[in-house]
This record gives structure tokens, C-alpha cells and sequence, in this order.
């Protein structure tokens, strides 16, 4: 893993990417070399053109998922990948050929040339992906624990559409723990920091709770710690791989004492700039879709067209969000706020249309204008589940820390939730936002936003 702007990528996927790139240069020098007439200042010209069109086309898919890693995927779900990454792709394509300077005009045939064969990588990367996708120079790593957590560590790393390091085994911290994982596996016996240098580990990954009465060799860990081994808990191991910080494995003091949860005015500055500006261009451009939607909704259901309820939102504070109705009128006719369901029977037929394309969404843009949301933050929720889910969920107070979103980490890596279940794993989500959020990460939410919508994954 990298950690970029407070952000972990995968050292596979930043491999492939940095793969697809270096094919897209070479595309793009051989097709325009074979295809002009080049002048003596070629190279010089045609270098830096072909990088940028190549980071840029890597860049714009990778914020469009094409290079995310997935637990499953089906085989519609790959060919609608591909479509949206040529969709969005060969029309950024054709742009870049027109303001990049590319030393002589490039002529219709080069120009087609490599747009197809952006197509043909963008389809090779969806195939390989649909296969195991290995790491090159792998680090090996270690588990300290054997049980029930040490396995789920262990079932997380060897993913098969996402195995990116070279899981040597595991080392029992005590006699007494439970054993959960493969006895083969276990490497019993020795020295830790012996077996770190016999088996060249890079990292250990302690997937052990209980660090009191000599359950854990603290020496030998700090002593591979300064030879050079990274060594990680739980809370990090998840954060880092998964995406998400994990409550039942949290304490108060990570919390406390570890990076990131900072606010500072520099940083509510620029986010609030940032989604001033968006928010406005974005009501702009969703203004025609918004008045059909309108329309829709007074043909079928007639008024109100828009709903307003009552969210909790920064510090607590509770606000009115406004969104396009998508239920009947009177769907919760007997006054007890009921969690929305998938195929839930209360929405109507454009409410089940505007859900899908998440355009029901839209009118919170003028929430982020008034400053009582962000562009991209945790899912506002009602103030009774809010009571509910502090009472039963530890550290669910902390989401309230930023402000709501209107989408989110948690949207674009959960899909839909209509329980206190649900809601546990979209916190963990939303943990890790309030932890890491910058300006890059909201970018890249935006981005997989898009995705969601289009490719219909998460829709409710």
C-alpha cells in the first residue's frame, strides 16, 4: 500500500496503472512517428504530449473505478465497466488531441488509431482484472494470532481478484488462544524476530485484542520494528486495506493519540470553497434534469414535489434537507419513522426511476449552497436513528464531526442500508473519511459517484 494525501492505493493497482501509462506513451509516439512526417524537434515535442494524454486517460479511469479492486464481479458487470470507461474516455481522447501540442498536426487516421487502442487497453485491463491480479516484489507478511481475527486478516489479503502480498503464516501469541486458522499454517516455535530474518518478512500484521499479560511478544515486535519490519494493528491493517476503520477492533485512544481527525480552518476553507463552486455549476447543468423530474412527480403523485425532514448534521445540529419525494404521501401515515428498504413499496414508479439515478439527491445541492451540507461527507441521518444508533453503536458520534454529505465514502463503498447492521458498516466508512478527508479524497468520491450512477451498483 501508498499512502498519498492521507489516502491508501494498493501497490498492484498503482502497478497497473503506471503499466497501462507506459503502453498509452508507446501507443501514442509509434501511431503519430508512423503516421506524420516528423520534423527534427519531434522528441522534444511529442514526449511530454504523449504523457500527459497517457496520465490523463490513466487518471480519468482510475477515478472511474476501472483499477479498483473487488471481492466479486460479474460478467456485466465488467462489460458495463468498459462501456463507461470508453464512454467517458474517447470523448476526453479527442479533446486532449486538440489543445495538447503535438510538434505538427496530427492527421483524422492517427487521431482513430489511438482511440482504438485506448479502447483495446482499457478492455485488456477489465480481462485481467476479472483474473487473480498479483503484485510484483510482493512484501511478505506475517500474522501474529490464530484466531477468528488473525483468519479474517488472513481472508482479506489472499482475495483472489486482489492478492497483493505474500502471506508466509501465522504466529501463535499465546498457548491458550483459539486456533481458527489453518494448523498448517501456523509457524509454532522459536523466536519471532529468528523467524522474521529466516522467512525476509517486510510487515507483520498483529490481529490480536488482548495486548495485557503477556499475550504479545512487545520485545521481539519492537525489536523487528527497528530492524526495519513494519508492524501494524488491526485498526490500521483495516483502515489501510479495506478502506474503513473498524469499530470492534477501536479504541479510544487510536482515536485519540493516532493520525488524522484534524480540523483546522485552512482545511474547512478550501472544502467549503470547493463545494460553493461545485454545488453551483452542478445546479446548473442538473437544472433541466431537475425540472422534468418536477414534472414527473406532479403527473404521477401530484404535490409537494420536494420533502423536506428533519437530519442531524455538524455538531449535532439539526437541519431540514430537501430532496425530490420518491414515496407516497403517505408513507409514514401512523407518524413512526421507518427505515427505507430496498424494493421498498412505498416508492413510487418515478420515485423508483430518480432513486436509481440517485437525481432524488439533487435538491441538497441548495443545502451545500446554504452551508448546512457538504458535496461529499456521511449520510445525514434522521435525528430518532441517530438517537438509536449512538445508543447501540460505540463511537457513532464522531461521523458528526464534518459536515454531511450528499454523497460519500460510505455510499460509493456500501451498498444500501436499512438496518443497525448496515448502519455499523457504513460507519466504519464513514470513520475513515472523518479521519483522512481532503480534497483529493473528495475528488475521488465525486468521481466514483459517476460511477455508482452509471454502472446502477448500491442503487436502492
Amino acid at each position: 500500500m501508498l499512502k498519498v494525501f492521507s489516502h491508501y492505493f494498493p501497490l498492484h493497482t498503482l502497478q497497473q496503472a503506471l503499466f497501462d501509462a507506459a503502453l498509452l506513451f508507446l501507443l501514442v509516439v509509434v501511431t503519430i512517428w508512423s503516421q506524420v512526417h516528423p520534423e527534427t524537434s519531434f522528441w522534444t515535442t511529442i514526449t511530454p504530449s504523449a504523457s500527459v494524454f497517457a496520465i490523463s486517460m490513466v487518471g480519468l479511469n482510475s477515478a472511474m473505478g476501472l483499477y479498483r479492486p473487488v471481492r466479486q464481479r460479474s460478467n456485466r458487470q465488467a462489460f458495463v465497466r468498459v462501456v463507461l470507461s470508453v464512454i467517458v474516455s474517447v470523448p476526453v481522447a479527442f479533446l486532449a488531441f486538440g489543445v495538447l501540442p503535438w510538434g505538427s498536426p496530427t492527421n483524422e487516421a492517427a487521431q482513430w488509431s489511438v482511440v482504438l487502442g485506448l479502447g483495446l487497453v482499457l478492455l485488456g485491463r477489465v480481462v485481467v482484472n476479472q483474473r487473480q491480479a498479483a503484485v510484483m516484489f510482493a512484501p511478505r507478511l506475517l500474522i501474529i494470532g490464530t484466531g477468528h481475527d488473525a483468519l479474517a486478516v488472513y481472508r482479506d489479503l489472499t482475495q483472489p481478484l486482489q492478492r497483493s502480498v505474500d502471506v508466509i503464516g501465522f504466529f501463535p501469541s499465546d498457548r491458550q488462544e483459539e486456533v481458527a486458522v489453518d494448523p498448517a499454517e501456523i509457524l509454532a516455535g522459536g523466536n519471532l524476530v529468528q523467524l522474521v530474518r529466516k522467512h525476509r518478512v517486510n510487515e507483520i500484521i498483529v490481529a490480536v485484542r488482548e495486548r495485557r499479560g503477556g499475550a504479545l511478544p512487545l520485545r521481539e515486535l519492537l525489536d523487528c520494528k527497528l530492524a526495519g519490519v513494519r508492524v501494524l494493528d488491526l485498526s490500521s491493517f483495516f483502515e489501510r486495506v479495506q478502506g474503513q476503520v473498524r469499530v470492534d477492533s477501536l479504541r479510544a485512544s487510536w482515536l485519540i493519540y493516532g493520525d488524522g481527525f484534524r480540523q483546522g480552518w485552512a482545511r474547512t476553507l478550501v472544502k467549503r470553497c470547493f463545494d460553493l463552486s461545485a454545488a453551483l455549476v452542478l445546479l446548473v447543468l442538473a437544472l433541466p434534469v431537475m425540472l422534468i423530474t418536477a414534472l414527473l412527480i406532479l403527473i404521477e403523485d401530484g404535490a409537494p414535489v420536494f420533502y423536506r425532514q428533519e437530519r442531524v448534521g455538524l455538531g449535532g445540529r439539526v437541519f431540514r434537507v430537501i430532496k425530490f419525494r420518491s414515496m407516497r404521501r403517505d408513507a409514514e401515515k401512523d407518524g413512526k419513522p421507518r427505515w427505507a428498504a430496498s424494493n421498498d413499496d412505498r416508492v413510487t414508479r418515478v420515485g423508483r426511476v430518480i432513486r436509481k439515478l440517485r437525481i432524488d439527491e439533487l435538491p441538497q445541492l441548495f443545502n451545500v449552497i446554504v452551508g448546512e451540507m457538504s458535496l461529499v461527507g456521511p449520510r445525514p441521518e434522521r435525528p430518532y436513528f441517530v438517537d438509536q444508533l449512538a445508543r447501540e453503536v460505540p463511537f457513532y458520534a464522531v461521523r458528526h464531526c464534518v459536515k454531511p454529505g450528499v454523497t460519500g465514502w460510505a455510499q460509493v463503498r456500501y451498498q444500501y442500508g436499512s438496518s443497525v447492521d448496515d448502519a455499523v458498516q457504513k460507519l466504519q466508512y464513514d470513520l475513515y473519511y472523518v479521519k483522512n478527508h481532503t480534497l483529493v479524497l473528495d475528488v475521488l468520491v465525486l468521481f466514483e459517484t459517476v460511477r455508482v450512477v452509471l454502472t446502477g451498483e448500491g442503487a436502492h
